[in-house]
């Protein structure tokens, strides 16, 4: 009888534990749920007690010092994190050396869906975990979802073209009407994703989508989800306008939706992996003075496919040109047009706005992963500047990606904080 009682309680104690538990986790449930609690590699409350073991676990105290990251919990409680160290610290020195106002850099294994890096940065002010927030607007990030709903839903490709003018800054009613005089460059959707083309978005969207399409294409991408994870996140948000230039505004990236660092790597994760989403994770395990009461994910936890693999090869490709020519190029290469990253494939979108108030922070993105074919590691940057600013997203995540690769020992290439490094392009 005690033996049931203990296994009912373990069952519950999940079910608490875990924030963002959600349809995807009852299948972890009923494994938890047999007599012999075996969960297939998934987390596991190894002993009962009170508050919950994930309760309290402040991401914003990581402490990198150590050859095991660590955070605080409840009480005395001590969680041991998937973060390498070295990553870690590297991605709050470039937040830190940059001058960021306030930024995040996460870092996922593709395989395995471990978080690798968790950085969440405040110059100034009280300090909030920002890789957990929402609060950012998607920009033009949110091209892969309209991209990904015009390959799905329309049959487009990487190679469809679509003729343009204006838009750089905004789209116009004007913007939206074809015109072949006005009309006077074209582009692939491919090139439109790499050099972010807003009326080529703005007017595909408009032929070939519906509210309905987009928006739930969106939603099978995460937004407006709680995605299963160890610690509390913000929903990324999306509201679609009912008037139709709102519309082809939202689905180019101008407003009306908002992204969380965590969904952007989430996003990125989910593309390198083919299509399929999988549970993401940082906690390994949560100690308290008497021993381990939770250990994390040991194998990697598939949640749902949200794309076909097709598309999700389409999409990939579509993002390599933000690298090969479009508007990272600068910061993945030197000023000889040497990549800092040679022989490595890399798929990434950027994502520029700013809030349209007098003290407005102007947010740049960078969501990402490489190499994009053979998969290893996801990224996601978000940076929050001010008037004056060092560097973008962009730098930040060339940065990081070399970081990652020198520690790989990848060929040519060389950590930023190497003496001798070649220092990155403006």
């Amino acid at each position: 009888m005690r033996q049931w009682i203990a296994i009912g309680a373990a069952v519950g104690l999940v079910a608490v534990t875990l924030p963002m538990l959600r349809k995807h986790d009852v299948e972890l449930a009923g494994l938890l749920a047999k007599s012999k609690i075996e969960t297939n590699g998934g987390p596991v409350v190894t002993r009962e007690v009170t508050p919950p073991p994930l309760t309290d676990i402040d991401l914003t105290r990581i402490d990198d010092r150590g050859n095991v990251a660590i955070a605080p919990a409840h009480g005395n409680r001590k969680a041991e994190l998937s973060v390498v160290p070295k990553y870690q610290r590297a991605a709050v020195a470039l937040l830190r050396g940059g001058h960021v106002p306030e930024g995040a850099v996460v870092m996922t294994d593709i395989k395995t869906g471990r978080v690798l890096a968790w950085a969440s940065y405040v110059d100034q002010g009280a300090m909030h975990d920002v890789a957990a927030e929402a609060t950012a607007p998607s920009a033009s990030v949110f091209k892969i979802v309209t991209a990904t709903a015009l390959v799905e839903h329309a049959g487009l490709g990487p190679n469809t073209k679509q003729c343009y003018s204006g838009g750089e800054h905004a789209i116009t009613a004007k913007d939206m009407v074809e015109n072949k005089k006005r009309d006077k460059w074209c582009a692939t959707l491919a090139q439109a994703m790499g050099r972010s083309l807003n009326t080529v978005f703005a007017r595909l969207a408009a032929k070939h989508l519906d509210r309905g399409e987009l928006e739930g294409t969106a939603q099978k991408l995460g937004w407006g989800q709680d995605i299963p994870f160890d610690v509390k996140l913000a929903q990324s948000t999306i509201t679609l306008p009912e008037d139709d230039l709102g519309f082809a505004r939202t689905a180019a990236g101008f407003w009306n939706t908002t992204l969380s660092p965590f969904q952007g790597v989430n996003l990125a994760t989910t593309i390198a992996n083919g299509g399929e989403m999988v549970r993401l994770s940082i906690v390994t395990s949560v100690k308290d003075e008497e021993g381990e009461i939770y250990k994390g994910p040991t194998a990697r936890m598939p949640l749902k496919r949200v794309m076909s693999e097709q598309t999700a090869r389409a999409i990939t490709s579509m993002m390599e040109e933000t690298v090969d020519s479009g508007t990272s190029y600068k910061s993945f290469h030197d000023r000889a047009g040497r990549s800092y990253l040679p022989d490595i494939r890399i798929a990434g979108k950027t994502g520029t706005l700013t809030k349209p108030t007098p003290e407005g922070p102007f947010y740049t993105w960078w969501v990402g992963f490489a190499p994009s074919d053979k998969p290893e590691v996801a990224l996601s940057v978000l940076v929050a500047n001010g008037a004056k600013w060092r560097v973008k997203a962009t730098h930040v995540a060339s940065d990081m990606l070399r970081v990652y690769f020198a520690d790989k020992n990848a060929p040519g290439v060389r950590s930023p904080f190497d003496s001798g490094s070649v220092a990155r392009r403006d």
